[in-house]
């Protein structure tokens, strides 16, 4: 007898041969062929149920540029696997053609030229059109937000989340989970959550008092849609008061809480529900080992973790999605539910290329009545670039290098420290950089740039303990974004090796010398999770630099040596 494991085995080799899944047949054009509008949306309606799916917006409202990460490493059971594969690799696995718009979309490799030809990507005004058009065909279609909305730009920031709220508002999702969005401080969170017309989920926010689920967040909703009773639980990011500042949202604990979500799961089938979705901020191989430790989840909506895939992951019975970043894509996924079992689906992930897509004038306006009382700040040039500057990857971006290079320069330092985050825009050659731009790559609530003393052992302990948290071959021990990024300082590291044995051969570049363990060495950084860190915000730090700089270029770095990939 056929099961279902087989029925969604045929799902994503029927996927593969007719082009359902992915970019669909528009990623085997050519560079010179053009793209359009009705290439990029194009369907076969599939089954009785569709989501769609947005995540890790990070308050970009306007279209941008964003270069997606050339090192991306994957350790224990997820190396060599997706989406720990970049570049030329990527695109053979995926059978896309050099040169196309989805290998500029999806790598890293001749992204300058490739920006120059395809332009920018996202936009809130555009996203609105597909998403529009998506519900124009399957007008039950469920939206969900993944989460880190409300954060991440100049408006986002002054407005306190208000801008993204309005803006998502007016896009009508069904649900959303949460990360970055507890960074505005536990009051706020609750003010905006309050009065959202659209479910805040989150099955693993919990009262930090008490240890049980918070009040305030919902652990799932249910749905009916296209006859079918669906369960969406929400699962916000674990490790909140590990990589994020715990003072700002005392009241509340996280963790993954799988134990927890297996009961959600098993309580949401018991009243009914036929298709159960998990709406996570979990990141890919944290959800990806979520779905072998959890039974009866058949949708991982996957985010945290910026990752565009263009086909599913199929863990056991369990589908995961990665709908990428900052608007730049918004996935699409037709489900085939019968007698309260997934047994088919169709996904595309739809790339917002923002010159083939028509802007929603309705939204559009919204956008700009959201920035107008801003435009003069958010417009202002402070210099330019020859470089291309960028932040995704595991070890370096050269935004951050160019961060760092403030910061040893504007405080005064030896060695300068900037968090390994994975948002911020790009820019490539030639363009200005304008206040926004800045802010992109620097906005946050806790910005102070400190100047302190660090000994060279502790500078190894804080290497070692970042580096655990990124190449620990346990996904769930895997609690941070990517390696914090060093001015002044170079490295060695093996990722292959257990905690404490990683790091090695640190060197203090401006001598060569080895960094001294007892040495106290004059370290500059900036978003320390302690409350009460004194100094400037990053962004004038980096805007000084930049006015003094007037054009700046950054050169190759070459400061970390990696190896044990």
């Amino acid at each position: 007898m056929i099961s279902r494991r087989d029925f969604l085995q045929a799902s994503m080799a029927a996927s593969a041969l007719v082009g359902a899944s992915g970019f669909g047949n528009w990623s085997r054009l050519a560079a010179q062929q053009a793209l359009t509008q009705d290439q990029l949306l194009d369907f076969d309606t599939f089954g009785n149920v569709t989501l769609i799916h947005v995540t890790d917006i990070h308050a970009q409202l306007k279209p941008i540029y964003f270069r997606e990460p050339e090192v991306n490493i994957g350790v224990g059971p997820n190396k060599g696997e997706v989406p720990h594969i970049t570049g030329a690799e990527f695109r053979r696995l995926y059978g896309i053609e050099d040169g196309s718009p989805s290998h500029y979309a999806l790598t890293y490799d001749d992204f300058v030229s490739l920006a120059r030809s395809y332009g920018r990507m996202g936009g809130m005004d555009r996203v609105s059109t597909v998403v529009n058009a998506i519900r124009g065909d399957r007008p039950e279609a469920l939206l969900l937000d993944g989460g880190d909305t409300w954060h991440g730009s100049y408006t986002c920031y002054h407005t306190e989340g208000q801008d993204m709220v309005n803006v998502m508002n007016a896009l009508r999702p069904d649900a959303m989970t949460f990360h970055w969005e507890f960074t505005l401080g536990q009051e706020r969170v609750r003010d905006l959550v309050e009065g959202l017309p659209f479910a805040a989920l989150g099955q693993n926010i919990f009262d930090a008092m008490w240890d049980e689920p918070a009040a305030e967040f919902a652990p799932y909703q249910m749905f009916e849609r296209g006859g079918v009773n669906i369960a969406v639980i929400g699962q916000a990011f674990p490790y909140m008061p590990i990589a994020n500042p715990g003072w700002m949202f005392p009241d509340y604990s996280f963790g993954i809480r799988d134990q927890h979500m297996q009961e959600m799961v098993d309580e949401v089938r018991a009243q009914g529900a036929e298709l159960v979705v998990v709406l996570s901020h979990n990141g890919f191989d944290v959800d990806k080992k979520m779905a072998g430790q959890v039974s009866g989840i058949d949708v991982i909506l996957t985010g945290h973790t910026h990752d565009a895939l263009p086909e599913p992951v199929l863990v056991g019975d369990t589908i995961l999605i990665a709908s990428g970043s900052n608007g730049k894509f918004v996935s699409r996924v037709d489900l085939d539910v019968r007698d309260g079992q997934m047994m088919g689906f169709r996904h595309k992930l739809i790339p917002i290329f923002s010159d083939v897509i028509q802007p929603d004038p309705e939204m559009t306006a919204l956008v700009d009545e959201q920035r107008a009382p801003f435009e003069t700040q958010l417009s202002e040039v402070i210099g330019q670039t020859e470089s291309l500057l960028y932040r995704r990857g595991n070890f370096n971006g050269t935004w951050d290098d160019l961060i760092c290079e403030a910061l040893l320069e504007q405080r005064d330092a030896e060695i300068a420290m900037s968090p390994g985050v994975r948002w911020g825009p790009s820019l490539i050659p030639g363009q200005d950089i304008t206040r926004e731009d800045i802010w992109n790559v620097t906005s946050m609530t806790y910005p102070n740039a400190y100047r302190t003393e660090m000994t060279g052992e502790f500078l190894k302990v804080v290497l070692e303990d970042v580096g655990d948290n990124l190449f620990n071959p346990d996904p769930y021990y895997q609690q941070g974004g990517d390696m914090v990024r060093l001015g002044g300082l170079g490295y060695r590291i093996d990722v292959s090796k257990p905690q404490g044995e990683r790091i090695s051969e640190m060197t203090l570049l401006k001598t060569g010398e080895p960094i001294d363990p007892a040495r106290s060495y004059v370290v500059a950084g900036w978003a320390s999770v302690n409350e009460g860190t004194e100094g400037p915000p990053i962004w004038d730090v980096v805007e000084d630099h930049v006015r003094q700089k007037g054009t700046v270029k950054v050169e190759p770095n070459t400061s970390v040596t990696v190896t044990g990939t």
